[in-house]
């Protein structure tokens, strides 16, 4: 197979500035070269040339979804007050009698968001029917198999031989199974302690990476300092007897408590991180842990935006996560970017550098969050030997920022994404149910 030459008037590859009329020659799902058009031609005469509008971006990264809740879109149409509230609405729909088809809630997502721009997620995994959504559609990733609801005893009894028997399954399926895997400990208050601490001992048995909801919820803090407030009334509710709620909390926050059970490091990234302060941004900057950050899901919820500006400005790492439906008007990763450069500005962020920050967190700040930005198969830059990841973004971009123009003008105008996961590549046409084979 030959190479393709994929060019347009704007590349941005991410790993180094945009190139103004530039150019991508890919061969077998992988990059071999990015430059100015004029040069990749020269240096592959006899090859096919691609000609795109507009702009070429690196393939969005979706740092934080659940795509089996794509079918629940009626929940996250609706506008809340409180994390407590929109669980509640959540849970009559996902435990109503009605049966949704997970498998196929799961694929419909992958497809959104790969006609968004975005060619890999962390994709949060309830029910394991929905795994194969991703090697199905072509969507890059990991599927974290989520854990919540057990008890130390539930756990001991059932719940630890379930997952591992899981993970040994999926692991042992190759080729033809669901492709990379992680663990989700849901949140610090939906399990015991015993279960998180020994989440990480799994997690590293068997090399896993691990991703966990954290401050999400005002009231988050309140639960593991003193075992107390609506979320303790919730988890009350719900008949689970935590160690926490019987030893009247930990005497520490959600970040610190994660911490001390061995969860956090760069194997880990958390979501949301709506309500972390100083310190304990600090921390996970000390641990290496990665903060997916999802603005217009906590706004269905009725929560202040995360703050972003602050991360920046202290060097944290950040990728960019929609969430899922059942919490977000779409799966179109860069209105989530657009909000944020919104939020940050209004939170007193000046540098000009903000809107290529904001890129690169949804492109390798997602890649790093996934512990795929190194290696053979690393994504969310375009440079010689990544896979050849990308989306086409039909927009006229100002020669001197064109990453503002990006988050100005990108969402809903993506028109093309080709992913080179598969080695033969797919370009997916936006609007069309039409895959053309030799996209790299």
């Amino acid at each position: 197979m030959g190479a393709v030459i994929h060019s347009a008037p704007h590349v941005i590859p991410v790993s180094r500035p945009p190139i103004l009329d530039g150019a991508i020659a890919v061969r077998r799902g992988r990059v071999l070269a990015v430059g100015p058009r004029r040069e990749i031609l020269a240096a592959h005469p006899e090859e096919e040339e691609v000609r795109w509008p507009g702009v070429v971006v690196a393939g969005l990264v979706n740092a934080h979804t659940h795509l089996q809740f794509t079918r629940m879109a009626e929940v996250g149409r609706r506008a809340y007050d409180s994390f407590e509230e929109w669980s509640a609405a959540f849970d009559a729909v996902y435990f109503s009698p009605v049966r949704t088809d997970w498998a196929a809630s799961a694929r419909e997502g992958a497809l959104l968001a790969l006609r968004h721009g975005t060619t890999a997620v962390a994709d949060v995994v309830t029910d394991v029917e929905a795994m194969p959504a991703l090697s199905q559609t072509g969507l890059g990733g990991i599927s974290y198999l989520e854990v919540l609801g057990d008890t130390d005893a539930s756990w001991a009894e059932t719940g630890r031989h379930h997952l591992t028997s899981t993970v040994r399954e999926l692991g042992g399926a190759g080729d033809a199974g669901t492709g990379l895997i992680g663990i989700s400990p849901h949140a610090p208050y939906t399990l015991d302690t015993g279960v998180l601490a020994d989440l990480a001992v799994l997690a590293r048995r068997f090399g896993l990476r691990q991703h966990i909801h954290l401050l999400e919820s005002v009231h988050e803090r309140e639960y593991t300092i003193s075992g107390t407030g609506p979320i303790a009334r919730l988890v009350r509710d719900l008949g689970f007897d935590f160690e926490i709620l019987r030893a009247g909390g930990t005497g520490h926050g959600p970040v610190a408590f994660l911490d001390a059970l061995g969860l956090l490091g760069p194997h880990c990234h958390i979501a949301h991180g709506v309500h972390l302060d100083a310190g304990e941004r600090a921390l996970l900057r000390e641990r290496g842990v990665s903060v997916a950050l999802c603005p217009r899901s906590n706004r269905t919820l009725g929560l202040d935006g995360p703050p972003v500006a602050a991360l920046l400005a202290e060097g944290s790492a950040i990728a960019v996560g929609t969430d899922s439906l059942a919490s977000s008007p779409s799966l179109d990763l860069l209105e989530d970017v657009r909000l944020l450069h919104a939020l940050a500005r209004q939170q007193g962020y000046r540098s000009p550098d903000l809107a290529r920050r904001l890129i690169e967190a949804a492109t390798i700040g997602g890649a790093r969050a996934l512990g795929l930005d190194e290696g053979p198969d690393r994504i969310g830059a375009l440079d010689r030997g990544a896979r050849c990841d990308f989306a086409v973004f039909a927009i006229d971009a100002d020669e001197s920022d064109p990453y503002r123009t990006l988050i100005e003008d990108g969402p809903g105008r993506c028109v093309a994404t080709v992913t080179g996961g598969d080695q033969a590549g797919r370009v997916h046409l936006v609007n069309s149910a039409t895959e053309v084979g030799r996209g790299c």
